[in-house]
């Protein structure tokens, strides 16, 4: 049997971990031989931040009672012994449930009060308030506890129709999704908004996330789950019962909030046919079972326009069971290890392609700065090898007339400043205004614009083009920072060949960040938001407050893409900036230098054989740092491909 997808992440993880103790090495050789300047060494530290704490996303969607949980116990719990999850009859999954691991905190659940809609910050703003989130400890080396723990995500709340109107569970628009009314006038929702496990599991220290979603209700009442949270994982659990098909609210779940497979920027997505032990009936064979497992496949691959090899039929339940007895046979029939290499070989090795191109292109730039810089340090010497040879022999006059030279050269050298400052003053103009129409006051202005005309009273027919035109405008914005960046290049081209010419320097401007990557991004976003805006959610947004939330969760997605290409641009600038500081640091360096041993010639006789030694034992040095820079570079690429076989492999 192949690779379990515990197995094949866990892998995955140590791969990352080797990773990331490179680059730690790496780093830290070039820190004490003077070689990382602070741009590289910031972009060395987000490599090694990426390879260990890069996480991986898998959401799991479905109506109620599709098995979710159970399947969420078989892939990643079973080696409990018992259910973790709630799964049994009665008891799922009542708010959106995050699992995953951060070091800092104790294995607990954190849990948000639903009473938190109410409130304006957008669920991204409420993860930065520990305090309103309920706290409970879990302990992982107690099953029992930890599951009763768990299945407070469960816990329910009963309100009146007002409130449940105010936490979107009410619709009077559309009646038949409303939920049932008890005697008491009131109705059962859900206690909590979300919750947050934090847990110190094996794969969830590898970097897994695990998103556990509601039913179809919770879904559509949560705009920042659809638009936010389930398209930033980067595969997607379609759960159905392998009985029933494809029904009418899992059809509306998936148009209205999942569909899109094969569009750029959008995860894989897999629908799993659950239960199909329903089916072992006893009444047919197993060639007429596989028959009808064959044909609901088929189906279900047409309906949701999927693939074939994008439909799997499993059974969570026996194959939580095979896993706890140890059951070989009966695990094989439960058809999850299918699933599982499916998702191992799919999504770890899209993220481990992600981690690679990041690395080497990370690497290959780090190693054409290092050797720019051994190569200038190189060249000093050799001038400066060169000029003291041809003081053998010479008298005192000669060796005064050297020292008034170089003393010249330097102060011609500091003087060149003045030129340097004015074009930074431009430089600095330029990015400000980058930053301003990147920063988060002009994006707000933008929401508050398309927020107003969500709230025009009555249903909003014209909403797509109110999003067009506000998706246009962002990516307009977009298009003046590539402008602008374009602009500076060129500033800095022109400013970095003159200083080559004049002063010797092997100055070079990298290439821009693209902005059209995210320009992708935004096309992404609206897709996603123009997808949500169906048939049912057009009635909804005739509420105020479920506008409001709606462009609450939009402002949070858009000012993450802002922010990321800001972060970049400050990068690309620092790399710029940090290039002109080592090159001209390293030439004041080679004049106070060469002033320093002139005056030891002038001191003493044995002064000049002494200067020469120690030129070429530095050189000598240069050689043996070139070498070290090999050592470490090369061998760490073909760490970086073998690690990636082993893990597929």
């Amino acid at each position: 049997m192949s690779s379990s997808f515990n197995q094949q992440f866990g892998q995955f993880g140590q791969w990352r971990e080797r990773l990331g103790g490179q680059l730690r090495e790496l780093r830290r050789w070039m820190q004490d031989h003077d070689l990382l300047d602070p741009a590289f060494d910031e972009r060395l530290r987000d490599l090694e931040l990426k390879a260990q704490a890069d996480k991986v996303m898998v959401a799991f969607v479905a109506e109620f009672s599709r098995g979710k949980s159970e399947l969420i116990n078989a892939i990643f719990f079973a080696g409990y012994g018992r259910r973790i999850m709630p799964a049994t009859a009665g008891r799922t999954t009542m708010c959106p449930t995050e699992l995953g691991f951060e070091a800092r905190l104790a294995p607990c659940l954190r849990l948000l009060p639903i009473e938190t809609r109410l409130q304006p910050q957008p669920l991204s703003e409420w993860r930065l308030a520990p305090e309103r989130w309920q706290h409970l400890d879990l302990d992982v080396g107690d099953p029992e506890q930890l599951a009763q723990t768990m299945a407070r995500v469960a816990d329910t709340i009963r309100v009146d129709l007002d409130q449940a109107r105010a936490l979107g569970f009410w619709s009077d628009d559309v009646p038949e999704d409303n939920l049932p009314v008890g005697a008491d006038g009131r109705v059962e929702v859900p206690k909590w908004r979300h919750a947050l496990i934090n847990l110190d599991h094996p794969l969830l220290k590898a970097g897994l996330v695990i998103l556990d979603t509601p039913g179809l209700n919770a879904i559509g009442a949560e705009p920042e789950l659809t638009v936010s949270l389930i398209p930033q994982a980067q595969a997607v659990v379609f759960i159905l019962a392998a009985d029933a098909g494809v029904t009418r609210s899992d059809l509306a779940i998936w148009r209205e909030h999942l569909a899109g497979t094969g569009a750029p920027g959008v995860a894989t997505r897999y629908a799993v046919l659950n239960k199909i032990d329903t089916l072992w009936d006893g009444l047919s064979t197993p060639e007429q079972t596989q028959a009808q497992l064959d044909s609901q496949c088929a189906k279900t691959a047409e309906l949701l326009q999927l693939q074939p090899a994008q439909v799997i039929a499993v059974s969570a339940q026996k194959a939580l069971l095979a896993k706890v007895n140890g059951d070989e046979r009966l695990l094989q029939d439960s058809r999850l290890p299918v699933l599982e290499d499916l998702l191992g070989q799919r999504l770890i090795g899209e993220r481990q392609q992600v981690l690679m191109a990041a690395v080497q292109t990370g690497i290959a730039q780090l190693r054409q700065e290092t050797e720019r810089i051994l190569a200038f340090r190189r060249r000093e010497l050799a001038e400066q090898l060169l000029e003291l040879k041809g003081l053998r022999g010479k008298n005192g006059t000669v060796v005064q007339q050297l020292r008034l030279r170089v003393e010249r050269e330097q102060a011609e050298f500091d003087q060149s400043g003045a030129r340097l400052n004015a074009v930074r003053s431009v430089h600095l103009r330029l990015l400000k205004d980058v930053f301003e129409l990147l920063g988060n006051s002009a994006l707000k202005r933008e929401m508050a614009e398309l927020n107003a005309k969500l709230r025009q009273p009555g249903i909003k027919f014209g909403l797509k083009a109110a999003y067009a035109g506000t998706f246009d405008r962002l990516r307009n914005v977009l298009l003046k920072v590539q402008a602008l960046e374009d602009e500076i290049q060129t500033m800095l081209t022109t400013t970095f060949r003159q200083l080559n010419a004049d002063y010797g320097f092997s100055l070079q401007v990298a290439p821009t960040p693209d902005m059209t990557r995210f320009v992708r991004d935004l096309d992404v976003v609206e897709r996603t938001h123009l997808q949500y805006l169906g048939t049912s959610n057009l009635l909804r947004l005739v509420s105020p407050e479920f506008t409001d939330r709606l462009v609450r969760a939009l402002h949070a997605r858009v000012r993450s893409i802002c922010e990321t290409a800001l972060a970049e641009m400050e990068l690309w600038n620092k790399s710029a900036s940090a290039q002109l500081d080592a090159q001209l640091r390293e030439r004041r360096r080679h004049h106070r230098q060469r002033v320093e041993a002139i005056a030891r010639i002038q001191q003493a006789a044995s002064g000049l054989s002494e200067r020469i030694e120690d030129l070429g034992e530095q050189d000598q040095l240069l050689d043996r740092l070139q070498e070290k820079l090999d050592v470490l570079i090369m061998p760490f690429q073909r760490g970086v491909r073998a690690g990636a076989q082993a893990v597929n492999g």
